[in-house]
């Protein structure tokens, strides 16, 4: 398996990238540059106090009868260096040019007066040594071991607390960053001209308060310009049903004969697409129908048995004992433009009630009927899209009964989707969302 690091998708991702390592890149400077500044510090008063502890202690060797010096070796022995009598251990010479800090400050605090050889010794903790010889003829060795500079235990807990605060600081930058672009695409994605607009909340940084206005005053543009044309539609289609009703008047007088029953024929399908695009327009708007709780059973029972009455094959399983708030008359206007569909193209129709697992009721309209191109699923639900290429009323339709159907679906809060079934025919599913409680 192959993993592959590359730069992050998200916003929020790439923000909090960019600010830890930022931040983290600029701690690390701080912390060596403050680290080093202490180093030479240390070492400075270390050298210092090295030279004058190391120039004290041979004079008082000096002084000292041979006799009596082992006994103060331990009072003058220090944590990383002590004294030794005698030539000490054979070891490597060692120059001063290459020998560490610690031996040129020796050698200059004491080798005027003693002078002195330094030896490296190897081993597992190497280490030199300094031999002089003192005014009586005796040898000593100072033995010393250099160490690291010792830390603070509190430092660890120093840095992880800076740690977490850059951490704390980056999640709240970047989520003050993200969090109205998140707003703003969510807003996006439930923009919906049809029903009613949710504004934008206009508060916060000028530039997000900026952005907010801009995207609430476009919903209203899109809303009022949808609803102009939807009037446009609605007043054309309704002034061409007295012209056209005068013909039909006037189609009356003629004498019987087949161009009249061919005009009689052209006056009813213009009649049928006047009224279906009146019906159209209103369709947009269905969203100022007032909302109602309803039995989602006795609602399709009616609806079904009104089928019934006219000798449709029409039926109903996978009842749920439900209460939904909805509006009604678009509810059924989606149903019936759903059922007829079915009916014109199958002579029969299932009506299916199912609960989904995430909470949300569905009714499902299927027939065995030819079904629909896969490639023509979301096509039809354009307005004057038609499958059939015929313009044959009876056969093709006027290509707006699915868009009506579409459009009512979303003002109720609901969608509608098409699919085809597996063993032949068409499947419509209409979602009513989560918006249903169980009857008691």
């Amino acid at each position: 398996m192959n993993f592959s690091l590359g730069w992050p998708r998200t916003l929020a991702s790439q923000l909090s990238m960019i600010f830890l390592v930022g931040l983290l890149i600029a701690q690390g400077l701080s912390f060596g540059v403050q680290s080093y500044e202490r180093y030479e510090s240390a070492k400075m008063t270390m050298l210092g106090n090295l030279e004058f502890d190391v120039s004290t202690s041979i004079a008082i060797l000096n002084r000292l009868p041979a006799a009596e010096r082992h006994l103060w070796l331990p009072r003058i022995e220090r944590r990383n260096y002590n004294y030794q009598l005698g030539t000490g251990q054979p070891g490597t010479p060692l120059n001063l040019d290459d020998a560490p800090d610690a031996a040129s400050s020796i050698s200059k605090s004491i080798g005027d007066d003693y002078p002195m050889t330094f030896t490296s010794i190897a081993g597992p903790l190497p280490h030199f040594q300094g031999h002089l010889t003192l005014t009586d003829g005796s040898p000593i060795t100072i033995d010393v071991r250099p160490a690291l500079m010792p830390m603070s235990p509190w430092l660890r807990l120093v840095l992880l607390a800076q740690l977490a605060v850059l951490l704390i600081c980056t999640w709240l930058a970047v989520r003050i960053a993200v969090r109205p672009l998140t707003r703003l695409s969510r807003a996006v994605e439930a923009l919906d001209p049809n029903g009613h607009s949710v504004h934008l909340d206009e508060s916060g940084p000028t530039e997000v308060a900026h952005a907010a206005a801009a995207f609430n005053a476009m919903q209203d543009r899109i809303a009022a310009y949808l609803k102009e044309r939807m009037q446009i539609l609605a007043a054309i289609s309704h002034d061409l049903q007295t012209p056209i009703t005068r013909m039909k008047l006037r189609a009356e007088f003629m004498d019987d004969c087949l161009e009249k029953d061919k005009l009689w024929q052209d006056l009813g399908e213009i009649e049928h697409l006047v009224r279906e695009g009146v019906a159209y327009a209103r369709s947009v708007h269905g969203a100022t129908e007032a909302s109602q709780r309803i039995s989602l059973d006795a609602f399709l029972d009616s609806l079904v048995f009104d089928y019934q009455d006219m000798d449709k094959q029409v039926l109903l399983s996978g009842k749920n004992a439900a209460v939904i708030d909805t509006r009604p008359h678009a509810l059924r206007r989606v149903l019936v433009n759903l059922t007829d569909n079915a009916l014109k193209f199958a002579g029969a129709v299932e009506l299916k009630v199912e609960q989904k697992t995430n909470g949300s009721l569905s009714i499902l309209i299927l027939d065995r009927g030819p079904g629909i191109p896969d490639a023509e699923l979301a096509e039809v639900m354009k307005p004057f899209y038609r499958v059939e290429s015929s313009r044959n009323r009876s056969t093709g339709g006027t290509g707006l009964g699915l868009a009506i159907a579409q459009q009512l679906a979303s003002a109720i809060g609901g969608s509608l989707t098409l699919s085809n079934r597996e063993a032949g025919g068409l499947c419509a599913e209409l979602n009513l969302g989560n918006g249903s409680t169980p009857a008691v």
